[in-house]
């Protein structure tokens, strides 16, 4: 049985018109996600022939793949959950995500430097990668990273909380080369309460992930 498996669309595929047309939805979910499904448990496998035959000399490039696969399907996993068409705006204590609003504060003066710092990682991300809301483990405090591909750039142990999915195949039908564009659009549908949740999980669970007792 694979180990890992293609997690279904909470909302149908034209639920988060018109930031992101049905046909991207579609294309994305259905074609890619489930490419790095396919590739991670396939990769898992070869690593497994490798063991069994130890044969190591295409140990470098197997565990380079399942990063790229692996992150791949994480990342896309909380994609879909991060977003929904009654979604935007900010996120505030009178919607119950105050813990949110007040991190965010905290970790970078304001919202409205929050988004402006985010925007530009994902609309500048060199080639293929994302923009990313992460809860950093160690300083307890929220940090954005730009991440190449799916898994460069990425601070240990640090929890991706809100994605913005910056390769081309996430909006070039809809919006060609503007990947300025499409993030920008992209707030119109950022799911608060879900980001608020996953904010308040990964800090119960930082006290496993620190680096001293």
């Amino acid at each position: 049985m694979a180990t890992y498996t293609l997690p279904e669309l909470p909302y149908d595929y034209a639920a988060l018109e018109p930031v992101i047309n049905p046909q991207i939805i579609e294309l994305h979910h259905d074609k890619h996600h489930a490419a790095y499904v396919k590739g991670a448990n396939d990769t898992l496998e070869q690593l497994a022939e490798a063991r069994d035959k130890e044969q190591w000399g295409s140990l470098n490039g197997l565990e380079k793949n399942l990063a790229f696969h692996l992150s791949g399907h994480i990342l896309h996993s909380i994609y879909w959950h991060n977003m929904t068409g009654d979604g935007g705006g900010e996120p505030l204590a009178a919607d119950g995500v105050g813990d949110l609003a007040d991190a965010i504060t905290e970790s970078f003066g304001s919202f409205a430097g929050f988004k402006a710092q985010l925007t530009k990682a994902a609309a500048t991300t060199q080639g293929s990668g994302w923009g990313v809301l992460a809860y950093e483990p160690v300083s307890g405090r929220l940090i954005v990273e730009q991440i190449y591909d799916h898994q460069g750039n990425v601070g240990q142990g640090s929890t991706p909380i809100l994605v913005f999915d910056a390769w081309e195949h996430a909006f070039y039908l809809q919006y060609k080369n503007q990947k300025v564009d499409f993030i920008e659009a992209m707030w119109a549908v950022v799911n608060w309460q879900d980001v608020a949740k996953r904010y308040a999980a990964a800090k119960e669970r930082a006290y496993n992930l620190l680096l001293v007792p």
